[in-house]
């Protein structure tokens, strides 16, 4: 990434146009999976907007981190602003577009011990199953130590195996 004379980096287009391709489908699919499908495009895009705003403030060693931090606080401010939708409006069935997350999802044993687990459980176990990130990017994406997520990982995973049903 091109620096300035004082070593900091530049955040023009270029970068913006590098951080679009890399991540833009990886936030599109969080929200995919965690709010209404017709939200998703929207919430991404006020993530990315965000990520333009605030150039600054993103780690050049931990892009997407940042992005799903920014993602999990554009969530919850979405979900205290929804107006429920009345049941004769809802989908048949999930729109999955061949995504295994969403499949899993659909799945009643997976829901069952899913919703078992306290929110935090869930987000870690989600992050990493469904997103990929490992110790370090939940770690920046928690904001706790590295050692700390790994911990929190853990846990949750004992969590989840004794809310499993037989």
């Amino acid at each position: 990434m091109p620096t300035t004379t004082e070593g900091v980096p530049v955040r023009d287009d270029a970068w913006f146009d590098t951080l679009y391709r890399d991540h833009a489908t990886a936030v599109h699919r969080y929200f995919v999976r965690r709010a209404p499908t017709d939200d998703a495009e929207d919430l991404a895009a006020e993530v990315l907007a965000t990520a333009w705003r605030r150039r600054a403030d993103v780690p050049a060693d931990a892009v997407l981190p940042w992005l799903y931090r920014t993602a999990g606080f554009v969530l919850a401010n979405h979900r205290r602003k929804r107006v429920p939708l009345p049941v004769e409006q809802l989908p048949d069935g999930p729109d999955d577009d061949g995504d295994p997350a969403l499949a899993a999802v659909a799945d009643d044993e997976v829901r069952v011990a899913l919703a078992a687990l306290s929110e935090r459980d869930r987000q870690i176990l989600v992050l990493h199953a469904w997103e990929g990130l490992g110790g370090g990017e939940l770690a920046a994406v928690l904001g706790i130590s590295r050692g700390g997520a790994d911990a929190a990982l853990s846990r949750a995973r004992a969590r989840l195996a004794a809310a499993w049903p037989d």
